[in-house]
Parts: structure tokens; sequence; C-alpha cells
């Protein structure tokens, strides 16, 4: 694993709460990347994740609720395990976040799109990318000029008193 490296851009984040809506100035751009190259840092990838999580909450007082910080460390460990076991090379995960959510995003070399297959509960396996596309707010999937980047987005906040 590459060191993580931190961003600087003041912006507001916006989240809703349950006396109204708050507001926080970030004087940080919230932001960490890392890069992996063995199938053993997937762990890390997943520590990684948490880490910046329980910062975000922490250092700069954004609610991450309990689900967040399940769901973004599970579609870590799924697009970081697609990338090692589909890609040649290293992958780059990068947390950003932005409008109360946090996105996922990894690159990797390979140009090969992935496959996304349908709903199929006799299928055995090959349901990571149907589970990240279920829990996430947003899913997409971009060529680069090399390799391809896979992003999702999950909100940081529950809403409260709603699901």
């Amino acid at each position: 694993m590459t060191e993580d490296c931190w961003g600087n851009k003041a912006g507001r984040v916006r989240v809703a709460a349950a006396d109204g809506e708050r507001e926080w100035l970030v004087d940080e751009f919230l932001s960490v990347s890392a890069a992996f190259e063995d199938s053993e840092d997937i762990g890390a990838a997943r520590d990684l994740a948490r880490d910046f999580l329980t910062d975000v909450q922490a250092v700069h007082g954004l609610p991450v609720s309990g689900r967040a910080m399940g769901t973004v460390q599970l579609v870590v460990s799924e697009l970081v395990t697609n990338a090692r076991k589909y890609a040649p090379g290293p992958c780059l995960l990068t947390l950003e976040v932005q409008g109360g959510a946090v996105e996922v995003s990894v690159w990797d070399s390979s140009t090969t799109l992935p496959l996304i297959l349908p709903a199929d509960p006799r299928r055995v396996g090959q349901h990571g990318l149907e589970i990240v596309m279920a829990v996430s707010q947003s899913f997409a999937v971009y060529r680069e000029p090399v390799g391809k980047r896979i992003t999702a987005a999950i909100t940081l906040a529950d809403v409260p008193g709603g699901a």
C-alpha cells in the first residue's frame, strides 16, 4: 500500500439533523487515496475506509452512521477485490466526502468493463457488483485514458426517523 494523500480545499457540507438543517464549514478537502498491489491489501483498504470515516466524524464533526461505516467498508472490499482479481498491476482507491455522502472510487488498469449480471439467487458467486449497486446511492463505471474507474456513493447520515 502507498501512503495516504490528503487534499486541501475549503467547502461547505450540509446535512439534515433532527432539529433542522445544519451547516459545517470544512477547511479541508475530505479525501484520501491509496494504491494497493496485493490481495493481502484488501484488509488494508477496509481499514483505510474505516479510519477515514472515523476521522470525518471525530475531527470534522460530520455525522457518519454505523450503517454508512459498514456499507462503505463492504463497497471498498468488493471493488478492491474485483480490481485485484481481474486487472493487472495496482489499483487506486479514493474516498471523498461531498454532499453528505462518501464517494468510493477504484481505478484499475484493465480496459474490460465489468459484467453486471442480473439478480439470480441460484447463481453461486459473482454477486459483488449486484450488492454494491443495491447498497449505494449511485453507481457508475467510467472508461479512463488508461483502464477504468468504478465509483459508488454512500450517504453518510441516516435520515432521522426514517429508513
